[in-house]
């Protein structure tokens, strides 16, 4: 009886990126918890006692949501650019995303305002009230995280200590900022189409 030879793998097994394993049990984490506060705002919609309700109140974020979800392609960019070794075109996509989820913040910001001085929807209102600032803050807070996160990578490119060798960090960082995206889609999903 002859034995059956095993093939042999051509490459070594070599272990996951740290970085990139640490930010996806993160990310994992942290779709629980939003996942916790979009359960609780379906379940609470509606439930209000007293107005405004999200249909008085709300309009589709258009722009702040092309802001965001275009911020995802210019970060995608901004890594092939820095892989490919082109420092320059990093830096622009970089600065790029930057700045369209800054501009998402500011979205945020202007919404905010006019649901507190033009509706009266504050955090005490009502459900609705509570439940919608607990989740789009939630939310808000992550893009401000990750805008942070941006900042001090754009800050190392600009006085030129980044290198094409970096792009295993700066792509942890954009995972993150793709997750920020998805959990907009999940948000703008639940609070401005099906909640309303």
């Amino acid at each position: 009886m002859t034995a059956i030879p095993i093939p042999q793998p051509t490459t070594p097994w070599t272990l996951p990126r740290r970085g990139a394993v640490g930010i996806l049990l993160f990310i994992l984490a942290e779709s629980a918890i939003f996942a916790v506060f979009v359960a609780t705002y379906l379940y609470y919609v509606g439930r209000s006692l007293t107005g405004p309700t999200p249909r008085e109140v709300l309009q589709f974020p258009l722009v702040m949501t092309v802001c965001l979800l275009s911020s995802s392609l210019t970060v995608h960019l901004a890594i092939r650019a820095l892989r490919n070794g082109a420092t320059a075109g990093f830096l622009r996509y970089w600065v790029a995303t930057i700045l369209l989820g800054a501009g998402f913040l500011a979205g945020t910001a202007r919404e905010w305002y006019e649901l507190i001085a033009v509706h009266h929807l504050t955090i005490r209102t009502n459900l609705f009230g509570s439940t919608y600032y607990a989740l789009v803050g939630l939310h808000a807070s992550h893009v401000l995280a990750g805008l942070v996160m941006l900042l001090i990578v754009a800050a190392f490119g600009l006085a030129g200590r980044l290198r094409p060798n970096h792009v295993e960090r700066t792509d942890v960082i954009s995972i993150y900022w793709h997750f920020v995206d998805v959990v907009w889609i999940v948000v703008v999903t639940v609070v401005y189409v099906i909640g309303r």
